[in-house]
């Protein structure tokens, strides 16, 4: 067996009894070994010393949490250990590399013109007059479908109507009412 098949073995057997025990000693070992490998790595890759730091401390986090999940037959130890830095690396870029909100404005909002509250009162009260003039089965649905927010598999559920009625009628209420409006 080689030297570097017999490190990796060895490196195994610490991950095994990690996950299995959760082996202080073997974790101290690990990350003796590894901790500042993935910094350096981090480093080299691009990362600022904070973010290396950050990142390593949670990739060693994440070994002590997921030690169960490492599989030999997959991959050697340092290779799933600098694979999860890689990841967490890129999860870390991306968060950081997030736009800011747009800058929106504090305090009241300016006062509507009263043109458009006037319209918006006149439009208001055709529409509930429109309503008040749709046949009741026509405006009960428009009313559960845009009132009560329910789509139309959900009208047919409750009223035990097919689809294709629901549609239909809602289509003709919606028809009377843009006649009624303009």
């Amino acid at each position: 067996m080689t030297s570097a098949a017999q490190d990796d073995a060895q490196w195994v057997a610490k991950v095994t009894a990690i996950a299995a025990s959760q082996d202080q000693a073997a974790f101290a070992d690990l990350f003796r070994h590894f901790a500042p490998k993935v910094k350096a790595f981090l480093i080299k890759s691009g990362a600022d010393v904070s973010l290396a730091e950050e990142c390593m401390q949670d990739v060693m986090a994440t070994l002590w949490r997921k030690a169960h999940m490492y599989d030999p037959a997959r991959a050697s130890v340092a290779t799933w250990i600098f694979t999860v830095a890689r990841n967490r690396k890129i999860d870390l870029l991306r968060k950081y590399a997030r736009p800011e909100p747009e800058d929106l404005p504090w305090g009241p909002e300016a006062a509507p013109d009263q043109a458009e509250v006037i319209a918006l009162q006149q439009d208001s009260a055709r529409l509930a007059e429109a309503l008040k003039n749709l046949p009741e089965k026509q405006r009960v649905l428009i009313e559960r479908a845009y009132f009560g927010d329910l789509t139309h598999s959900e009208i047919a559920a409750e009223t035990g109507l097919p689809l294709g009625t629901i549609k239909s009628r809602i289509r003709l209420a919606l028809d009377r009412l843009r006649h009624n409006m303009t």
